[in-house]
């Protein structure tokens, strides 16, 4: 059974900084592309990076690109996003997947709240 167990959020400043992390489990994770996706409050699910599961190709949605930086450690079946120049839009709750860029259709887990305000 797939489990996806995200943390790392919590409330900053814009401009400030976060590093997200997600533990997965169930599934063989180095197998798979794993991606973050994110939903700000009202909003529908907005897809925001993905990795590839083994030669560390990237993918970013254009409205964080140079600002998060996905990651993946194979060995710990985790994925992690580091989160730069944070803006009050990034805010929302952020969820992990094990599918390709774009799809936001995969498992997900209970997610981690991101809030940038001041």
């Amino acid at each position: 059974q797939v489990q996806l167990v995200e943390s790392g959020g919590g409330l900053v400043q814009p401009g400030g900084s976060l590093r997200l992390s997600c533990a997965a489990s169930g599934f063989t994770f180095s197998a798979y592309y794993m991606s973050w996706v994110r939903q700000a409050p009202g909003k529908g699910l907005e897809w925001v990076s993905t990795i590839s599961p083994s030669d560390g190709r990237t993918y970013y949605a254009n409205s964080v690109k140079g600002r998060f930086t996905i990651s993946r450690d194979n060995a710990k079946n985790t994925l992690y996003l580091q989160l730069e120049s944070l803006k009050t839009e990034d805010s929302g709750m952020y969820y992990c997947t094990n599918r390709r860029p774009n799809d936001k259709s995969g498992p997900k887990g209970q997610g981690t709240q991101v809030s940038v305000s001041s």
